[in-house]
């Protein structure tokens, strides 16, 4: 019969392992719960134990029994739960082959604007890098990695305000940039907000 403290470091060994095969960091997996990451620290260290409710949430989330969690597996148990490390991971290739797409859309319009008007629009290519970081928002949002989402809205700001600096180029209204200044700081800010996490 196990005593409390054997359970807690198995219970922490397998969240260790768990934690670790599915690629995940202490604070990536505390957004995931809504808890601080030093609660995930003390469930590891054996510290303390998630509730019940939050077990199960576990398990569920690495496709495992909560049985799977109180006992202790070897190392051919727990090869099977452990990711294969893809040659290039979905999320990225579809979020390139939407970015490729403006790029392609970008070109048939150059081509469309030189056949019919005889005019090299080549500034319709520096449009497309607004757009492109707007699909980055938006993917970053569904893929739910926050670091993404400030570094893409980062990439909007920076890469609209130089589309309109190009497009009317002829004005020099350089001082479009300073505008960028309080945008990336209110941006970053923005990054720094976190949600109420429990202990």
């Amino acid at each position: 019969m196990l005593d409390m403290e054997e359970l807690k470091n198995i219970i922490a060994d397998n969240l260790i392992d768990l934690r670790k095969a599915n690629k995940l960091t202490q604070f990536e997996l505390a957004e995931k719960l809504n808890y601080s990451d030093k609660a995930i620290s003390k469930w590891e260290r054996g510290e303390s134990l998630p509730d019940i409710l939050v077990l199960k949430q576990l398990a569920d989330m690495y496709a495992v029994s909560i049985d799977y969690m109180l006992v202790k597996h070897t190392d051919e148990v727990k090869a099977k739960y452990r990711k294969p490390k893809p040659e290039l991971n979905n999320k990225l290739i579809i979020t390139l082959l939407a970015c490729l797409s403006v790029w392609l859309l970008a070109t048939i319009l150059y081509i469309n604007f030189k056949i019919t008007t005889d005019i090299y629009y080549w500034k319709i290519w520096i449009w497309a890098l607004p757009v492109n970081s707007i699909i980055l928002i938006v993917f970053s949002s569904i893929w739910g990695k926050k670091s993404m989402i400030i570094a893409s809205v980062s990439l909007l700001i920076w890469t609209l305000i130089l589309s309109f600096y190009l497009q009317f180029l002829q004005y020099n209204i350089w001082m479009l940039f300073i505008l960028g200044i309080p945008a990336q700081v209110a941006t970053s800010l923005c990054g720094k907000i976190k949600r109420t996490k429990k202990e």
